[in-house]
């Protein structure tokens, strides 16, 4: 048995999660806090926020008439303000699928959703 949990979602995750569940209405949704790896780098260094660095996996039946350009646009443009905000969203990774698509991707490829 594991002894590591996921961490709290902290304010920054909790309104992404929101802004795309309210446009998406996805069928998954993980959202992964990749913060503390890039510390270390120049354009972090006087930047307090741990909630600056994220990769999204959003997967929703609305992405079938876009292509992946288009569905990343469209996250960006969800996400505009809290990209916009002092110590707010500095980098995102966005993986975005239709559910048919979602369900042609090898279980080890998936994103761990517990």
């Amino acid at each position: 048995m594991s002894t590591h949990s996921k961490p709290v979602p902290g304010p920054m995750e909790k309104l992404i999660r929101k802004n795309i569940t309210d446009a998406c209405n996805p069928t998954v949704l993980n959202i992964e806090n990749e913060s503390y790896k890039h510390r270390h780098h120049a354009a972090m260094r006087d930047v307090d926020s741990t909630e600056t660095h994220f990769k999204v996996t959003v997967v929703s039946e609305m992405f079938s008439v876009q292509n992946r350009i288009q569905r990343q646009r469209f996250i960006y443009s969800l996400l505009k303000a809290e990209m916009a905000m002092e110590g707010g969203i500095h980098a995102l990774t966005l993986v975005t699928k239709t559910p048919e698509e979602h369900k042609n991707v090898p279980k080890a490829l998936k994103p761990d959703t517990r």
